[in-house]
């Protein structure tokens, strides 16, 4: 179109005039003084061109003779566009593919909110669909690629054992300790272990009860020989369980920097410390002191309980689901301290003058944060009616608090313990009776299928981004 003609259309006659629109061979014309009423809309920025250049920048071509724009867009959904011209809303309907049909109105320069109420709910819905349906996949892919880089990695480890010495029978010992529910044997020792464990805790607590309290002929309180002797029994099982399991370990150097061999460590440290401690105290008594520190060890046993860890896939998954949730934790940490602090102060403003236990902002802290973890222990309670209002708020502000990470964290530890069962099970499947040939099996489609399904969808982002963009510089113009 030459700048004379393009001029018409923008003189006295533009409210009559036509143009005529080819959209991948959907022709229409369209009134002027229609288009106008959009003036942000592609179409209507047509009428503004003074140039063939211009015109080129909003459509594919340009026909002269015929004062024809072309556009090749899908013909299918322009009709969504005219009746938007005609109507000034847009309608949305079931079939249609909801990003196809996002991208068309980005293209053309309509903005959402022209979508009609009657379809806009519907529209935002499906928007959002993809990215929840995105983010599973990826909490799939992810767990997918763990599994598998964990199961190369343990396959890894078991291959070490051809190059050493009695690598079949290390090999053999070494799936039996550290792999419970590989083969019968490794369950026995696993069932026999957490009996040990669980025996261990138990004298412990009863050790501290008054029933089972016995002292000596000064009257000092002295350890029950019944329990002195399923503890030594507990200590000497767990240290020929962590010494088969350092002597049999594929990787010595690399032995400790495993979470539940660290875990096995320190649930026996304590024991010889305490021995150490009490043979120092022996020979000086002037380190009487260090007495008390034997007694702090000695609580240290509770870490025993830890030692399940071992032996329960949940547990393991909870490990893993706290490692990889320290922004959600982070976040219910954060609301808390707000909350307390907020209904602390209010709880101080209203009930400093009537209630003794909420005399200082700081007791009301303790307060505040009893009420918003729903706990209630009821030691201190406000007394005025503006109090409750202030209790009644505080704790129903804890719920919604506490419920809104708390989802995000469970949907995490069921990831993780789904993975942790198909890695059990894949390790099971495991065959070492002979020399390691081949990798045990993989469902290798799968993971394959998960990175070519990421790497389509990031390639589509890519295209819906360079989309906007391009249609924001085009509004800038």
């Amino acid at each position: 179109m030459t700048g004379q003609s393009l001029k018409g259309l923008n003189g006295a006659s533009a409210e009559n005039s036509a143009i005529r629109i080819n959209v991948g061979g959907f022709k229409r014309r369209l009134l002027s003084n229609i288009l106008c009423r959009f003036p942000e809309t592609r179409l209507a920025r047509l009428l503004q061109c003074q140039s063939k250049e211009s015109i080129l920048e909003l459509c594919d071509d340009y026909d002269d003779a015929e004062k024809e724009f072309y556009f090749d867009r899908n013909p299918a959904l322009f009709p969504y566009v005219l009746n938007f011209y005609n109507t000034g809303r847009l309608h949305v309907m079931g079939e249609l593919c909801i990003f196809s049909f996002s991208q068309e109105i980005e293209y053309w320069g309509i903005n959402e909110f022209f979508i009609d109420s009657c379809c806009s709910s519907t529209y935002h819905c499906r928007i959002m669909e993809p990215d929840r349906e995105e983010w599973e996949d990826k909490s799939d892919e992810g767990s997918t690629t763990s599994s598998f880089d964990e199961i190369l990695e343990f396959y890894s480890d078991a291959a070490k054992f051809d190059k050493q010495p009695l690598g079949s029978i290390r090999r053999k010992i070494w799936l039996m300790l550290d792999n419970p529910g590989y083969s019968i044997p490794s369950r026995v020792i696993s069932v026999f272990s957490i009996l040990v464990v669980l025996g261990s805790i138990a004298t412990m607590c009863m050790n501290s009860m008054s029933e089972f309290a016995l002292q000596d002929s000064e009257g000092l309180p002295q350890e029950d020989p019944r329990f002195e002797t399923v503890e030594h029994f507990g200590i000497g099982w767990f240290t020929f369980e962590l010494i088969a399991r350092f002597m049999v370990a594929p990787d010595l150097l690399h032995f400790f920097e495993h979470p539940l061999n660290l875990i096995d460590l320190v649930s026996i440290l304590p024991f010889y410390l305490t021995l150490l401690i009490n043979l120092v105290v022996e020979s000086s008594p002037a380190l009487a002191n260090l007495g008390r520190v034997a007694q702090v060890l000695r609580l240290m046993r509770v870490f025993r309980i830890l030692k399940l860890a071992r032996h329960s896939t949940g547990l393991r998954s909870l490990g893993a689901t706290l490692k990889n949730s320290y922004k959600e934790v982070g976040l219910l940490l954060l609301y808390l301290a707000v909350g307390v602090s907020f209904f602390s102060v209010m709880a101080y403003t209203i009930e400093k003058e009537d209630n003794d236990g909420l005399t200082t902002i700081p007791a009301c802290w303790w307060w505040a944060t009893v009420s918003m973890t729903t706990v209630g222990y009821g030691d201190v309670v406000p007394g005025s009616i503006a109090g409750k209002l202030t209790a009644s708020a505080c704790i129903l502000a804890g719920i919604l608090v506490v419920v809104l990470p708390i989802t995000l964290i469970f949907n995490k530890f069921s990831l993780f313990y789904k993975r942790q069962k198909q890695l059990e099970i894949a390790m099971r499947s495991c065959d070492f009776d002979e020399e390691i040939k081949e990798v045990p099996s993989m469902n290798l489609r799968n993971y394959y299928a998960h990175k070519v399904k990421s790497l389509m969808a990031s390639l589509s982002n890519m295209s819906r981004s360079s989309l906007s963009e391009q249609s924001l510089n085009d509004s800038l113009q």
